[in-house]
Formats: C-alpha cells, sequence, structure tokens
C-alpha cells in the first residue's frame, strides 16, 4: 500500500481537540489541509503548505472541498429478509407504529437463503460505503432460533467486526404462551451459539417486547459470556432502559426519546453513550429525541442509522444529520461530531471518527466547502470520495 496525500483541503474537520487552527475547537477543524496517510494509517495532519509527501506517495488534490473523517453507523439491521413498506404506508395514513411487526421480518428472514441474504446484505454495505460510512455496526435478531441467529451473526461478521447479538429483540410467535423458555434460550443456547460472532449483547427493552427483569438477566447473561452490553431503551415511552443500561455499564442506549430527568442525569454522570436514531421518529411520527437538553447536561451523543426494514429504512448518515440539526436542537457542528467521534464512542473505538495521527485513515471529501452543507443540502449526494484504511471505495 502506497502512502497517499490528500491536499487543497479547504476545511478539514479531525475530531481532535487541539490539532485544529483553535485549540479549543472539538472538531479539530483546520483550514486550507492536507492528510498524509501511510500504510492505511494517518502519519500526519497540518496545513497543505507543510506537507512534505514521500516522492512515492500518490498525490490527490480536494480542490477546497471539505474532508471529514469516516461516519461511525453504531445500531444497524442489515442481515433480513422480506419488505415492509406496507406498514410505512399505513403509518403515513395514521396508524401508529408498534414493536410487533418486528415478526414479519422474523417470518421472511426464515424462509430466505444464505445467498439471498449475503447478496442483500452487500447491497446494504455498498450503501453506506457510497454516502461515507466506513465503520458500522450489525444486529442479529430477526431469526429468533438458535441456528438461525447463529446464521446471521456468521453473516454479519463476513462484513463487520462490529456484530451485536439481539436474540431479545421479540419474544417469537413459537414462544407467545412460555416467555421464560425463550428467556431461557437466549441466556443459554443460542447465546453460546452467536458468541464466537459476536462483540456485543443487545436487548430491545419496550412495552412490547422484554420488561426491565427480563433485560437484567439477559445482559447478566451475555456479560458472564464475555460480549459487551448496549440496549434499546425509552423509545416508545419512560421506562428502565436507561437506567438498565447506565447500571450495567453499557457502551451505548439507543433511541432515548422519553428521557426523565433522573434518566438525562443518570446519562451525564456515567459512560453511556446516547445515541440517538432520528430516521426512526422519522419513519414513525413519534416525537424527536431532545438533542439540546442531552448535551447541555453533558451527555455524550452519537447518531445512527437504526437501518431496518420496519421502522427506519434508510441507510444516510448525512440524513441523520440534517435531520438532528432541524428537529433535534443540534448544530451541525454537533450533528458532525456526533455521526463521526460520538459513533466510535458508543462502539469504544478510538481508532475510527477521528483523523489524528496514529487513526485507521477513513476519510469522507464532500463535493462542498464546508460540513455545514450536509444539513444545509438535504438529500443530495453531497459525498464525492471515501476512503477506508487510505484505500479509496467505490
Amino acid at each position: 500500500m502506497s502512502a497517499l496525500l490528500l491536499t487543497g483541503i479547504g476545511e478539514l474537520t479531525t475530531n481532535a481537540v487541539g490539532l485544529g487552527d483553535d485549540a479549543a475547537d472539538p472538531l479539530g477543524t483546520i483550514a486550507d489541509a492536507a492528510v498524509l496517510v501511510d500504510a492505511g494509517r494517518v502519519a500526519w495532519v497540518g496545513p497543505a503548505s507543510a506537507a512534505t509527501p514521500p516522492d512515492t506517495a500518490e498525490v490527490v488534490d480536494a480542490r477546497g472541498r471539505a474532508a471529514l473523517p469516516g461516519f461511525v453507523d453504531s445500531h444497524t439491521h442489515l442481515v433480513f429478509g422480506g419488505d415492509r413498506a406496507d406498514e410505512f404506508a399505513a403509518r403515513m395514513a395514521g396508524s401508529p407504529y408498534a414493536a410487533g411487526g418486528i415478526r414479519r421480518t422474523v417470518a421472511a428472514t426464515r424462509a430466505a437463503t444464505d445467498a439471498i441474504l449475503r447478496e442483500r446484505l452487500a447491497g446494504f454495505v455498498a450503501e453506506l460505503h457510497a454516502q461515507g460510512t466506513t465503520t458500522f455496526e450489525v444486529k442479529t435478531g430477526y431469526d429468533l432460533t438458535v441456528r438461525g441467529e447463529e446464521r446471521l451473526a456468521g453473516l454479519a461478521a463476513e462484513v463487520t467486526d462490529e456484530v451485536t447479538f439481539l436474540g431479545a429483540h421479540v419474544v417469537p410467535e413459537e414462544y407467545a404462551d412460555d416467555r421464560d423458555a425463550y428467556v431461557d434460550l437466549v441466556c443459554g443456547p443460542m447465546l453460546a451459539a452467536v458468541r464466537p460472532h459476536a462483540r456485543w449483547i443487545d436487548v430491545f427493552c419496550e412495552t412490547g417486547a422484554f420488561t426491565p427483569a427480563e433485560t437484567e438477566r439477559i445482559l447478566a447473561a451475555g456479560i458472564a459470556a464475555g460480549l459487551a452490553p448496549r440496549l434499546h431503551g425509552n423509545q416508545l415511552g419512560a421506562g428502565s432502559g436507561v437506567a438498565l443500561a447506565v447500571a450495567a455499564g453499557a457502551a451505548s442506549v439507543d433511541h432515548c426519546t422519553y428521557l426523565t430527568d433522573a434518566d438525562v442525569a443518570a446519562l451525564a454522570a456515567s459512560q453511556t453513550v446516547a445515541t440517538l436514531l432520528p430516521g426512526v421518529e422519522f419513519s414513525t411520527r413519534h416525537p424527536y429525541p431532545d438533542a439540546r437538553r442531552l448535551i447541555d447536561a453533558g451527555v455524550t451523543i452519537a447518531l445512527a442509522s437504526d437501518c431496518n426494514p420496519g421502522s427506519s429504512f434508510t441507510s444516510s448518515m448525512p440524513l441523520m444529520i440534517a435531520l438532528a440539526v432541524r428537529e433535534m436542537g443540534m448544530t451541525p457542528a454537533e450533528a458532525v461530531w456526533a455521526a463521526t467521534a460520538g459513533g466510535a464512542r458508543a462502539l469504544r473505538r478510538d481508532d475510527v471518527g477521528h483523523l489524528g495521527v496514529g487513526a485507521r485513515a477513513d476519510l469522507v471529501v464532500l463535493d462542498a466547502p464546508t460540513r455545514v452543507h450536509l444539513a444545509y443540502r438535504p438529500g443530495v449526494p453531497i459525498v464525492r470520495e471515501v476512503y477506508r484504511g487510505g484505500e479509496r471505495l467505490g
């Protein structure tokens, strides 16, 4: 792998405090910048006028365009069969969202072959890359049998190191009359089967999904098996999700739509990231989370797509940024940080989400002079070039 110098960057967002033109800028912004990449890592960052690349380096001129770290999408559900467009149409006509639609996708996923699921997954990964996402998490949870969850985890592991076991998505139809038996299955044979492929354990702690007591038991089993915890919580109403996530030392609690003052205080005092998923509110017409309230309280925020067939069928992190700015009280700078460095924190990664020296060289070049255009020009494909580990994608 030869060295690469990306120069002529009009505005470079590094997310490295102290690296930018203003030492206090949390986004470490450098004007008229360059990035030197060697062996897939950032080797040097600074003013373009000071760049001294090796003679063998490939030089790419950004011609004044903005560049930033690759997006980190810390919450997706990409391995599934079927389609639920009819549910979306019904919601737009006034029907409320409910978690039970997940069972339709479970049936379709169980019926899909490995080849079909792998092909669809490859298509979603291509979508992510084209829109600037270079690191992403993928959950299981659309089969809910031992063999099926193992299959989904194995497929997910083919495309990412960030695989999450979500056997506790909903209770499947065949266990509707014996929830305890299903929780036993999740905590025992299913967890054992998925464990070799997964890094994380997750639970949908919500009315219509899993109770607080069930959630505690499943998280404890996952942690005992060596998986790190994360949690779906407080999506459909106030509940115990945030408190349980903080108590378990979860890396992230995702959704956070309905929060009490105690929830906000608990998050602010913890290392648990609040991952906000505005694509869900866009698709379900639920209220958007109050990001301003969380940020002002000192809570670490991430943005993620929650790409899934039921409640947020989008893989676009630029759209998440635009929604966060327009609907959730975030500034463009805060939203960009949350979609990059915030996502990295939600995955407990220090090698992505920033462009400090030693970071993996994941960069997005925009066909725009500033990162503000990600919110300013919603729906426009302004992601021009994407590099992952210094290699251009697409």
